[in-house]
């Protein structure tokens, strides 16, 4: 069952140039990275690289975009990247892009190939609905750090993905909390697309339907359904 995703008003207010677009997944079968998908993220790297043309992820006008959006919420774009400014600094880096599992390297090699913040969720571990808001600032969010379970709470007035248990993801896509994270037992997942304004909704479109054929290709007969811009 695909949970229900929102956008709070106040979301809207603050980018009325959001849009995302989200892939459903079932009958996934996931695993330690391959060699194949490390070629697709080496390959991502290589496509990033003639985006750019020599010039930096931030100068990106979608990436600008992003850094625009977090400052009106209160955030450090240069401190606190959003997910695909980060991903695609690690790519044109010597150490190159992280192998983590194989869903996660799909998602990953279309976030950094295409520019757009990509996130994926296990469907079986999110509670209810998720919601995009403006934080309170009680919200929690679990996370790890020093190998322990922690707690903590965003920032008032932080745009934050959540469900009924508390925060899956802070600063809109900066870090992902581990409780829905994809792991190599995950079956079903959600991925979000997200962009902004003045990133063509036909490109956030087409970075779905990417990314929907890779699963398609390394998860053959699962069933996905790609849902259109909201």
């Amino acid at each position: 069952m695909t949970p229900t995703l929102t956008v709070s008003d106040e979301v809207r207010a603050l980018a009325p140039g959001f849009t995302h677009v989200a892939v459903e997944a079932h009958g996934l079968v996931n695993g330690p990275s391959t060699e194949a998908t490390s070629a697709l993220l080496d390959d991502a790297g290589r496509r990033l690289a003639r985006r750019l043309d020599g010039r930096s992820p931030h100068e990106d006008p979608h990436m600008a975009a992003w850094r625009e959006v977090y400052t009106a919420f209160g955030s450090k774009p240069s401190r606190t990247r959003n997910s695909a400014e980060a991903l695609a600094r690690r790519a044109l880096a010597d150490s190159g892009l992280p192998r983590i599992n194989v869903l996660v390297d799909l998602y990953n090699a279309v976030s950094v190939a295409r520019l757009i913040p990509v996130g994926g969720e296990d469907t079986d571990r999110i509670r209810g609905a998720m919601r995009l808001v403006r934080a309170t600032g009680g919200e929690d969010f679990v996370t790890v750090a020093g190998g322990a379970e922690v707690v903590e709470h965003p920032d008032a007035g932080e745009v934050v993905w959540c469900d009924d248990e508390g925060v899956t993801c802070r600063r809109w896509n900066w870090r992902q909390g581990p409780r829905t994270r994809l792991t190599e037992e995950s079956v079903s997942a959600l991925f979000l697309l997200e962009s902004l304004a003045p990133m063509p909704v036909a490109d956030v479109e087409s970075a779905g339907a990417e990314l929907a054929e890779l699963l398609e290709k390394f998860s053959p007969g699962a069933r996905i359904t790609v849902h259109a811009p909201e």
